[in-house]
């Protein structure tokens, strides 16, 4: 994870209802999936392997917070 997290992205984090794993910047060809967990996050950016996944923590009322790039 990030090693400075804002009183925001923690608060994201901490109450995270999912997660979801973000690739591309073109929105065209962007993959976007949403998971239950950050390690399913993790495991899905780790078949690429290219640190090219950001993993974002998603509270109850939508609001985000890029919590780690896998």
């Amino acid at each position: 994870m990030h090693s400075t997290l804002t009183d925001f992205d923690q608060h994201c984090l901490d109450n995270a209802a999912y997660y979801t794993a973000v690739r591309g910047r073109n929105p065209m060809t962007r993959i976007r999936q949403q998971f239950d967990s950050i390690d399913a996050a993790k495991r899905f950016a780790s078949q690429w392997a290219d640190g090219s996944t950001i993993i974002y923590a998603v509270t109850a009322q939508g609001r985000a917070a890029p919590i780690l790039t896998a």
